[in-house]
């Protein structure tokens, strides 16, 4: 999507502030084996909206449940668990080294794995109850029947390819349906460990390695540096995995802290990457796969984060509990599951505890449309998705996926609305292209007829015109008007344009143009900037659909403007330029012709062009803007009579200059700030001490 664009660091401080911020208190009652309340959420859920912006939405999922204990054993330190389809589920309780099998209530059916486990980090099971567990201080990955009897060990691959001074230090597991096993190790930056069962264990190599993160300045600092140097800086090596998570196609899905865009991935069998999330936390902790093509992450402080299949952040909620044992916030996250009926499950091993959530109806219908449409059954899908948009119609995901199914069904028209509320762009364009194509068929015909005759017009008038001279009277009207001063002078325009030295000879030594022409043709402008910026085309608007601010836009171009001329006319001053203030104000103003002239054709060309066509509304643009680029320097020149050097110094201490004066203006600012903040507390103690 040509949305998910992605700022993550900027939008986890303002989910987590958010979240935090609006918390409220929940209750906690408790009974001897297991901790059960229902209550509402001490926390909010959000979004991403199609601007890629955080917004509140609703209630996605509810603290439902809360296991402090399984029968009467108390958990400690807990580190990973599995749930299974037949409702079993397997705690690693690693600090009693050893693995815990209880039902979904708490209730305690077995233990095992004591004596043989040493500092367990990670647990997989198959739904034989066939049991993986991850050692890292034993060194070796763990295998127990469905009777929790040990029936294989397997240990650091002795094959050169894993590496002579690698050591082996399991912390996650994971094991597809033929019993490969996948492995994160500690320290392991080579990427996931794959290790077949076979003879009892073959090193396959190494599975969905991360990148290295090395920008184009580090590699040719790096270059730069002497062998001493460069081993004293920080070695550049791929990050190792945090966790993962394996889907029933055996599609592998990681985290990994400090991975930018690439926090979260889906690793096909290749080990290439299939999801490119919105937005992500930057310390996950784990991911679990959902039953709807879509997957959660947790991260360390409690924030769970759900996706659809394509990345699009559907909800964020939960968060961090400051310590009053709130249900539905953890202290440190370490995994999470989905349950069959899409209970999420969040182990939390500060507490020793696991806090699970239900989903709402929302949620549910928003599940519903999510199985469906991925499924290609989008008729069928419309029936959830107004279920969602009943509840809740600016959310975007399910105007998206509305918008996507009605296209399915070549409804274009409501396609493009639904399209539009989401902001998706794709299928606004797409929606566009075919609402275009339909209108074309039906009217070219008639568009065609009236070119001709418009042509055909235009010739007799022209005869008529040389035997009958009909149009010499408008032709004398019109040249009279344009013989008004300020008509004339704003007429100049299009000479300075296509004459730049000699239309900067005409304002310098002829005065061709004046103050009043060029601030019509700045008023222009600013009319044309304005237009342009809220009513440009759908798929070209920079701005929120609704949102207007003309007051900040106007007062933008005329200090932009104020700051440019000021220190131009500063710096040309010093510099012994022959400029006076009033002709390098006209001639800034004249080298913006190219603007007035091609944004108008931009802008209709952005109404009537797709994603297909956007190189005609990109180039026209950028046209504009090179030639007014070309007349600003070609002024500066000619108006100051500077040589091409001095004109180009001139310019740089021009951005010198306004740079320095808008840093004066922010600390000005902010000591007036300081300054009436002083004044208002200064008056409001007064106030108190005269009342009092």
């Amino acid at each position: 999507m040509k949305m998910a664009a992605l700022k993550q660091g900027r939008w986890k401080k303002r989910i987590l502030g958010g979240a935090l911020a609006l918390s409220v208190a929940a209750c906690v009652l408790g009974d001897s084996a297991s901790l059960t309340t229902k209550a509402d959420a001490p926390y909010k859920s959000y979004t991403v909206d199609g601007y890629g912006s955080v917004t509140e939405t609703q209630t996605a999922y509810l603290p439902y449940k809360t296991l402090t204990k399984v029968g009467d054993e108390a958990l400690l330190s807990p580190t990973d668990f599995c749930l299974l389809k037949d409702g079993s589920m397997y705690i690693l309780d690693s600090g009693n080294a050893r693995v815990v099998v209880s039902d979904l209530e708490g209730n305690l059916i077995s233990t095992f794995g004591e004596g043989t486990l040493v500092t367990p980090r990670g647990i997989f099971v198959t739904e034989d109850h066939i049991t993986y567990v991850a050692d890292r201080d034993a060194k070796s990955i763990f295998v127990f029947d469905a009777q929790g009897n040990l029936t294989q060990t397997y240990g650091r691959p002795d094959v050169p390819m894993y590496g002579e001074t690698q050591d082996f230090l399991p912390l996650k597991i994971v094991v597809n349906s033929s019993g490969t096993m996948y492995i994160v190790c500690e320290s392991n930056t080579n990427g996931i460990v794959e290790i077949s069962p076979v003879d009892g264990g073959t090193f396959l190599g190494y599975f969905g390695t991360n990148a290295t993160n090395a920008s184009i300045w580090t590699i040719i600092w790096r270059a730069l540096l002497t062998d001493a140097q460069r081993a004293k800086m920080r070695s550049n090596i791929p990050s190792t995995p945090d966790n993962m998570a394996i889907d029933d196609k055996g599609i592998i899905y990681t985290v990994t802290r400090g991975e930018g865009k690439d926090v979260l991935k889906r690793l096909n069998i290749a080990g290439v990457n299939m999801i490119e999330p919105d937005t992500t936390d930057t310390t996950p902790a784990a991911v679990a796969v959902g039953n709807h093509d879509n997957c959660f992450v947790v991260s360390q402080q409690g924030f769970i984060y759900e996706y659809n299949n394509e990345g699009d952040l559907l909800f964020v909620f939960g968060g961090k509990d400051d310590g009053q044992s709130r249900i539905g916030l953890a202290s440190k996250a370490e995994a999470i599951r989905v349950g069959t009926d899409d209970k999420l499950y969040i182990l939390d091993s500060d507490k020793s505890q696991i806090q699970i959530y239900e989903p709402t109806e929302f949620t549910n219908y928003l599940h519903d449309a999510l199985y469906l449409f991925s499924k290609g059954r989008y008729t069928e899908s419309k029936t959830p998705l107004a279920k969602v948009l009943e509840m809740n119609n600016l959310f975007d995901y399910a105007n998206m996926a509305m918008g996507k199914a009605l296209y399915k069904e070549e409804d274009y028209e409501g396609a493009l609305k639904y399209a539009r509320l989401a902001k998706d762009l794709d299928s606004y364009s797409d929606a566009f292209w075919e609402i275009r194509n339909e209108w074309l068929k039906k009217h070219l015909t008639a568009m065609v007829l009236l070119l001709i005759g418009l042509l055909i017009l235009k010739r007799v008038i022209k005869v008529l015109d040389r035997k009958k001279h009909i149009l010499d009277g408008p032709r004398a009207a019109l040249h009279r008007f344009g013989e008004i001063k300020l008509i004339r002078e704003i007429r100049y325009m299009f000479y300075f344009m296509r004459h730049p030295i000699d239309g900067c000879y005409g304002i310098k030594r002829e005065g061709r143009v004046s103050v009043a022409s060029a601030n019509v043709l700045l008023a222009v402008g600013i009319v044309f900037y304005v237009i342009n910026r809220y009513f440009c085309g759908f798929l070209f608007k920079t701005v929120r659909e609704g949102r207007f601010d003309v007051a900040s836009d106007v007062g933008l171009v005329l200090i932009a403007l104020l700051l440019v001329v000021g220190c131009n006319y500063l710096m040309c001053t010093i510099n012994d330029g022959e400029g006076k203030l009033k002709d390098i104000y006209c001639s800034f103003v004249y080298s913006f012709g190219p603007y007035l002239v091609i944004l108008p054709f931009v802008f209709l060309l952005s109404h009537i062009v797709t994603y297909n066509e956007e190189f005609f509304v990109s180039f026209g643009t950028l046209f504009m803007f090179v030639w007014v680029a070309v007349l600003i320097v070609i002024s500066v020149r000619e108006i100051n009579n500077y040589t091409v050097g001095e004109t180009v110094k001139i310019i740089l201490l021009t951005l010198f200059t306004i740079l320095i004066v808008c840093l004066l203006a922010f600390i000005l600012y902010v000591l007036w700030a300081q300054v009436l903040d002083f004044l208002q507390s200064f008056v409001r103690e007064v106030v108190y001490r005269i009342g009092s």
